[in-house]
């Protein structure tokens, strides 16, 4: 079992979000749609386009996934940057707003949106629960 990060302790807190977005971004730049998945807890909620869609479990998710993979690489997506807007932490919850571009291969940005995320700390792991995706 992980050791949960402690609240009071802001610095850590901002290393383990840090680290949940990088190993999220890096899923997206390795096209590893297990690699995303992992960062999700289960059922989980991602409103896109005025839409919600609930994912029960890692199969579901994946499938969307692979979807938008299939979109990125259309799109020569290579690179995932966001920038961290804010983070509000409350117990065993945290509420955090990321600044998103999606880079092709020349450093274009093909997609640029932010998108606020719900986690929740679980066995002592940082873990998205639900995604609000506003396009810029």
């Amino acid at each position: 079992m992980k050791k949960a990060i402690p609240m009071t302790d802001a610095e850590d807190l901002e290393l383990a979000v840090n680290e949940l977005f990088d190993r999220y971004a890096d899923g997206y730049e390795d096209y590893d749609p297990q690699a995303i998945a992992s960062c999700f807890a289960y059922p989980t909620v991602i409103w896109q386009l005025e839409e919600g869609h609930i994912f029960r479990d890692n199969e579901e998710l994946i499938e969307n996934l692979d979807a938008l993979l299939d979109v990125h690489r259309e799109y020569g997506i290579m690179q995932s940057v966001y920038e961290v807007v804010s983070v509000d932490v409350n117990g065993n919850s945290a509420f955090v707003t990321l600044d998103w571009q999606q880079e092709d291969e020349e450093g274009d940005v093909v997609f640029d949106f932010t998108c606020h995320y719900v986690l929740m700390l679980l066995e002592g792991e940082w873990k998205i629960a639900t995604i609000i995706n506003e396009p810029n």
